[in-house]
């Protein structure tokens, strides 16, 4: 969330201005999970529950940023030109809207020492433009929590995503994976079996 005239404050980006460093927006979400990040582990993880976090502020300048630096097409890097665009004005490329929904995750529901890794996601979608001044929100719903067989001091999450704005329109949904350490080591025989690393 951008402070007008605060820290991290920029003035609105013009066509053809060079792009500076982007910012790292913030969210104003309260902890969701019965432990603190630091403590989090594959067990407190629940199948079926579900976490909000958000808002988290969408700007112009950060649109622009992004759009230069890594998706710069007209609609996305360029005010002037997506003026006469299809949408009518610029809007936040898809990566950058799963990079803001990237970031509420780890600010807020991934563990802070126990994750490993993601083998990758599934069925990404862009449902809606993401404009300049959009305040979005994020769903989880985790939909399987379980142990390896093959390593059981570990085990995979997986959750449905849909990332909102602030009308409540769906505008990203994606399906996640993530892998983390067990609380307990567990055994081989007792854990389920492995369908993933």
């Amino acid at each position: 969330m951008t402070v007008p005239n605060g820290p991290g404050a920029r003035p609105a980006v013009k066509s053809g201005a060079p792009a500076t460093a982007l910012r790292v927006p913030t969210s104003m979400s309260a902890p969701s999970l019965p432990v603190d990040r630091d403590e989090r582990h594959l067990e407190d993880y629940v199948p079926g529950a579900v976490h909000v976090y958000g808002p988290i502020a969408v700007d112009e300048a950060d649109i622009v940023d992004f759009g230069r630096k890594y998706d710069p097409q007209p609609f996305h890097a360029d005010p002037q030109r997506a003026a006469g665009g299809p949408f009518g004005g610029v809007i936040a490329s898809g990566w950058h809207t799963a990079g803001l929904m990237m970031r509420l995750l780890v600010d807020h529901f991934l563990p802070g020492r126990a994750g490993l890794a993601s083998p990758g996601v599934d069925e990404l979608r862009w449902l809606a433009p993401v404009r300049p001044g959009d305040r979005l929100s994020l769903r989880i719903t985790v939909t399987e929590a379980r142990r390896s067989r093959s390593k059981p001091d570990r085990g995979l999450v997986q959750t449905s995503n849909e990332v909102t704005n602030q009308r409540g329109e769906p505008v990203m949904t994606v399906k996640t994976m993530v892998l983390m350490r067990c609380r307990s080591a567990g055994t081989a025989a007792a854990a389920e079996p492995d369908t993933a690393p």
